[in-house]
């Protein structure tokens, strides 16, 4: 069984900086998702913005969600502890814009 989520913040680009209940923190790109069904409604910038936990999971306001076992296989491992420590790491001109592409 994969671990629960216990906090997500929306991102620029469509992505979502994920923290898991066994300490992994993930970036998961919300974008490969958005032409497909009732995720095309995610398009919405302010809706994007709601995401919230819900029972270990994760759901936006107008009540589409996404399972802990699609976030947390599929999502992109930072490799340190603290996702602060990470982006200092990165190019002081990188932006939240691209921060999924510089995980790729």
């Amino acid at each position: 069984m994969n671990p629960y989520i216990k906090k997500v913040q929306p991102l620029d680009n469509y992505c979502l900086m994920v923290w898991f209940e066994n300490g992994e923190q993930k970036i998961f790109d919300v974008k490969p998702y958005l032409s497909k069904g009732v995720f095309s409604q995610l398009k919405d910038p302010s809706l994007f913005a709601s995401v919230r936990v819900i029972a270990g999971s994760i759901e936006w306001s107008n009540g589409i969600d996404l399972s802990y076992d699609t976030l947390y296989l599929q999502g992109l491992a930072l490799t340190s502890t603290s996702p602060s420590q990470e982006l200092k790491k990165m190019p002081e001109n990188l932006t939240q814009s691209v921060l999924c592409e510089a995980f790729e």
